[in-house]
């Protein structure tokens, strides 16, 4: 295993990257910006080194950077975490080029994959179910609003290399695609450096599960069953569980079946998500491939009993995986939220200083956390600051105990979005399992959505 790895991210993702690694004896190396200098992250490294100013051009984008510090402590392999230089397709051959393991898929995969267009093409040569849609970068407004047609609307005006929901938009008509086409397009070169748009046809109430897979360098692929991360806003997922309580175990298996096939299909190694748009028929569509740990991790880790970071790690060290789809079992049911530092009623960010931290305890309860009691939530980064997982025998014991926790935060200083996550968890659409990906439009309270639309 290795010796010595570096950890280049920050926030919850790079503390539950670091406590694994030293469950495996490995020494990590963190790294900081000025804004983090007193971070959990950089608390918890063996090593940690400062990288640069607070915004993440000055620091956590910067590749120069994080190979100097490669070189200068000896590390082994980089772990990317999610976001940031995580899908940077450079960054992993720059990691290749210096003698670093990328813990991750090939530079080569990290590219096709991000690319909407690219991994549409992929799939469809696969064989995988995708969304009707086209395989092109559009020319302009107008081709757009002929693609449109072919379809019939409402359709999908997305970005090629977007994500987070960024440079993507629901369009009903010929007039919509033309107002929203340059826009989208310029957000997208602005966000992603690609302003590529494409059109795909609009699946209607549709869920938004995905399946988690390894896959090792020996040719063993397989699945971890599903999440379910239907409950979005802005097309941002809030709340993720596994397993889905919608889909059927023939449709499970066929899902988890396809997410072999797209993996093997373009040569996938370490730890990856296929996300699936799925309709009121179980019908399911190919969505995305990332290439990278997912945010909602831990609630796989919950009903598996899998550490997917220990499983990305000894991939990468080139281990065989040590099982075989048989004796991937499912335990319980585990639901996810993601605690941000925002105004409940405008969803604007709250950045600040946090007077008080109070966490729930308790059987099932497991936090991922970005801050600390007295830690100041700066307006350079996500405004996520911490994960709560919990995690019951059943759905309906596992809404309770996430009920339970909820009421159990306390957090002063800053303002959460914690009212809104009691307000769905309580909601009877959430415990009947109606849970579209327009559930925050169309269960909340509607001075929620009229706040929603003006940011």
């Amino acid at each position: 295993m290795f010796n010595k790895v570096l950890i280049a991210n920050r926030g919850e993702i790079a503390a539950r990257v670091m406590r694994t690694c030293k469950a495996l004896g490995i020494s990590t190396v963190g790294v900081y910006s000025e804004a983090d200098a007193e971070a959990p992250h950089v608390k918890l490294a063996d090593e940690a080194y400062f990288i640069g100013g607070s915004r993440v051009s000055e620091s956590y984008l910067n590749i120069e950077k994080i190979l100097e510090v490669a070189r200068l402590s000896g590390a082994e392999a980089v772990h990317p975490g999610y976001g940031l230089v995580s899908e940077n397709a450079e960054f992993a051959r720059r990691c290749e080029a210096e003698g670093l393991v990328f813990i991750g898929p090939s530079p080569e995969v990290i590219s096709q994959m991000g690319s909407k267009i690219e991994s549409r093409k992929a799939m469809e040569e696969a064989g995988v179910p995708v969304v009707p849609g086209i395989t092109y970068p559009l020319a302009d407004a107008e081709e757009a609003v002929q693609v449109a047609n072919t379809f019939g609307y409402p359709v999908m005006l997305k970005a090629s290399a977007g994500g987070g929901g960024i440079g993507m938009q629901v369009v009903k008509s010929d007039d919509e695609i033309r107002k929203a086409f340059e826009g989208n397009r310029k957000r997208a070169t602005d966000f992603f450096g690609d302003g590529a748009m494409y059109v795909e046809k609009y699946v209607e109430n549709p869920r938004h599960i995905e399946i988690q897979i390894l896959a090792d360098g020996q040719g063993n692929t397989v699945y971890l069953w599903e999440r379910e991360c239907s409950v979005q806003r802005r097309h941002q997922k809030v709340v993720e569980e596994a397993p889905s309580s919608f889909i059927s175990e023939e449709t499970r298996q066929k899902m988890g079946q396809a997410a072999v096939t797209a993996a093997k299909a373009i040569g996938y190694k370490n730890a990856g998500t296929i996300e699936f748009l799925v309709d009121e028929q179980q019908n399911f569509y190919f969505l995305e491939m990332n290439t990278r740990l997912q945010v909602e991790h831990p609630v796989t880790e919950e009903i598996t009993g899998l550490d997917l970071v220990e499983q990305q790690l000894r991939i990468a060290f080139g281990e065989t995986l040590r099982f075989n789809q048989d004796d991937i079992k499912r335990y319980g049911h585990a639901i996810e939220v993601r605690i941000y530092a925002e105004d409940p009623k405008t969803f604007f960010p709250s950045p600040g200083k946090i007077t008080k931290l109070v966490l729930p305890e308790g059987a099932g309860i497991r936090h991922e956390l970005a801050v600390h009691d007295q830690s100041a939530v700066t307006p350079f980064y996500d405004p996520m600051i911490a994960k709560l997982i919990v995690k019951g025998s059943n759905r309906e014991e596992a809404i309770e105990n996430m009920q339970a926790a909820l009421e159990g935060y306390e957090v002063e200083g800053i303002k959460t979005n914690i009212p809104m996550l009691k307000e769905v968890i309580a909601h009877e659409a959430f415990r009947s399992g109606d849970t579209q990906t327009n559930f925050v439009e169309k269960h909340l309270q509607p001075q929620k959505k009229s706040a929603k639309s003006v940011k």
